[in-house]
C-alpha cells in the first residue's frame, strides 16, 4: 500500500460540474476528538487493509469501506451532479480506501462513477471493491443493475445487495424469492462477483435460504455496541454470511451520552487513539466489515488508521458487555421493532 499523501486530487474541468458550487457537507461535531487535526495529515506508511473471504468463490471484501450514504445522500429527484460528493470520494480513494459502498437510493452513483473514472492517480478497477444496492427499482433487478453499471462507468460490481426486504411485493410485482433468483442470474452472467442483502432479519434470510442456489455472501445491517442483535449474528455465523456494518459510530454521534462514554475515554488513553478509531476497531475485531464516511480528509485518514492496531480481547468484550446496557436504533425504526 502506498504512503498517504497530503495532496487533494481535483477533477479536470468539466462543463457540467462548473455550473454547480461545491456543497459543504454537514458533519456532526466530534464529541471526543482530542488530537490536533494535522496529526492525520502527515505522510506515513499505512498498514494494509485486511480482507474477509466471502462464500462466493475467491471474492474477498476489505474490512473497512467508504460509504456514499448518510452525509452524501441526495434527495429523490435531485439529478444535479454534486462536485462535493465527487471530491470527497476522490479524497477517500487517494487516501487509501479501495472498498466503496454505494446504492441506487443514495442518488449518487453518477458521482461515484465520475470520482472513480477521473481519480488521480488512476486506480485500477481490479484494485477496487465496489458495492451497490437495489431497492426502489426492485421490480426489475436486471434493468436496475444495467442503469447502475452505466452510472458507475464499470462493467461489473463486486457486491450487489437487496437493500431491504420491506417493499410491497404486490405493488412491485416481485417477491423476495423472485428478486433473489434474479440476482443469482446476474452473478452467473458475471455482472456481479457476489450477491447479498441488507437490513434483512432471520425471517427474511430464511425465505432466501429455502430457494437459493447461491446463499447470501453478506448482510449489511445497522450494528454497533448499542445494537448488537446476537440472534442475527449467530445466524450469519451458522450460514457463513459476513456481517457488514453501517452506523458503527452511532454511540458517539447519535446515542451519547451513554454507558460507553467512560469506557471509550479510557481506551482512547490506553491506545492513544480517537473514539472514532476505537469504535471502528471494535467493529472489525468483533468480526465485521465496517462502513464509515466523511467529507473531511483528516477524518477519512483517521478511519484508515484502524488497520494499524487491534484491541485486546478483554477490551472488545468490555465494550460488548457495557454496550448491552443501552438499546438504540437509528435506521428503519418503523420496519424493525426491537
Amino acid at each position: 500500500m502506498s504512503s498517504l499523501s497530503t495532496r487533494f486530487y481535483t477533477l479536470p474541468r468539466i462543463n457540467t460540474l462548473s455550473r454547480f458550487a461545491a456543497i459543504k457537507a454537514e458533519i456532526r461535531p466530534f464529541r471526543y476528538y482530542r488530537y490536533p487535526r494535522n496529526i492525520f495529515l502527515t505522510t506515513r506508511k499505512m498498514a494494509s487493509i485486511p480482507t474477509i473471504k466471502l462464500n462466493h468463490g475467491g471474492v474477498e471484501i476489505p474490512v473497512i469501506g467508504y460509504g456514499l450514504g448518510t452525509a452524501h445522500f441526495k434527495r429523490a429527484g435531485d439529478v444535479a451532479l454534486n462536485p462535493a460528493i465527487i471530491t470527497a470520494t476522490q479524497t477517500a480513494l487517494s487516501s487509501g480506501f479501495t472498498h466503496l459502498d454505494g446504492a441506487e437510493v443514495y442518488g449518487n452513483e453518477t458521482e461515484l462513477g465520475v470520482a472513480i473514472s477521473s481519480a488521480s492517480p488512476p486506480v485500477p478497477r481490479s484494485s477496487l471493491f465496489i458495492t451497490t444496492k437495489i431497492y426502489s427499482a426492485i421490480s426489475s433487478p436486471s434493468e436496475a443493475l444495467a442503469v447502475s453499471l452505466k452510472k458507475l462507468q464499470v462493467d461489473y460490481v463486486d457486491l450487489y445487495l437487496l437493500h431491504a426486504p420491506f417493499w410491497d411485493e404486490k405493488e412491485k410485482g416481485i417477491t423476495i424469492e423472485e428478486a433473489w433468483k434474479e440476482l443469482e442470474g446476474l452473478q452467473e452472467k458475471g455482472l456481479v462477483k457476489a450477491i447479498g442483502v441488507s437490513n434483512f432479519l432471520v425471517e427474511h434470510l430464511e425465505r432466501i435460504r429455502k430457494v437459493a442456489k447461491i446463499q447470501p455472501a453478506v448482510n449489511q445491517i445497522e450494528y454497533h455496541p448499542y445494537l448488537q442483535n446476537p440472534e442475527l449474528k449467530a445466524y450469519h455465523k451458522q450460514h457463513n454470511i459476513v456481517t457488514a456494518v453501517y452506523g458503527p459510530l452511532i454511540p458517539i454521534t447519535k446515542a451519547a451520552p451513554g454507558p460507553l462514554d467512560s469506557v471509550i475515554q479510557e481506551l482512547e488513553k490506553k491506545y492513544n487513539k480517537s473514539a472514532t478509531q476505537i469504535l471502528l476497531r471494535w467493529t472489525i475485531d468483533d468480526g465485521n466489515v465496517a462502513i464509515t464516511t466523511s467529507s473531511k480528509e483528516w477524518r477519512i485518514k483517521e478511519a484508515l488508521e484502524v488497520a494499524g492496531f487491534k484491541l485486546d480481547e478483554e477490551d472488545v468484550e468490555k465494550i460488548r458487555i457495557v454496550g448491552k446496557e443501552k438499546r438504540h436504533r437509528v435506521f428503519w425504526t418503523k420496519e424493525i421493532q426491537d
